[in-house]
């Protein structure tokens, strides 16, 4: 496929190289990380070692972490069950890494539980980031998530 998936453009973060590359088009790694940097020259994140676009955020792409564009890794089945998000993720350092922190704490959350969820995770991002960005990710998230309940 030459061009991004159309459910790319809501499930995954605003940097994501996923918002204009195809499967194929970038590598998928498990997770954030000083090496994969944004790069906003190329409004997405790099690895810094090697210039390839990359993805760190696997759940959300829906892929397993791979070597896609730097190694041609063949691409899994597309239509599958996204790979699940980590069981516990930690708090990232960066603000655009927050969308990406809430999607794993919330997809991990019993529906039972989501009210009590979204208001932990506003508490504990409102900590770190300023409080009118955490409600703006989390209204961005929320739309998408509790869609797919």
């Amino acid at each position: 496929m030459d061009g991004p998936l159309p459910q790319w453009s809501e499930d995954t973060c605003a940097v994501c190289p996923a918002q204009v590359l195809g499967p194929g088009g970038f590598d998928v790694v498990g997770r954030p990380h000083r090496r994969y940097a944004y790069r906003p020259g190329r409004n997405s994140r790099v690895d810094v070692t090697t210039g390839v676009p990359v993805c760190v955020h696997p759940y959300r792409v829906g892929m397993p972490p791979g070597r896609y564009a730097s190694a041609g890794t063949p691409l899994p089945e597309l239509d599958g069950p996204p790979p699940a998000p980590p069981a516990d993720p930690d708090l990232p350092e960066e603000l655009v890494d927050l969308e990406g922190w809430l999607v794993a704490v919330l997809r991990g959350t019993p529906s039972e539980q989501m009210f009590t969820a979204v208001a932990r995770v506003e508490r504990v991002a409102s900590q770190r980031f300023p409080p009118g960005e955490v409600v703006a990710a989390l209204r961005r998230v929320l739309s998408t998530e509790l869609a797919r309940r």
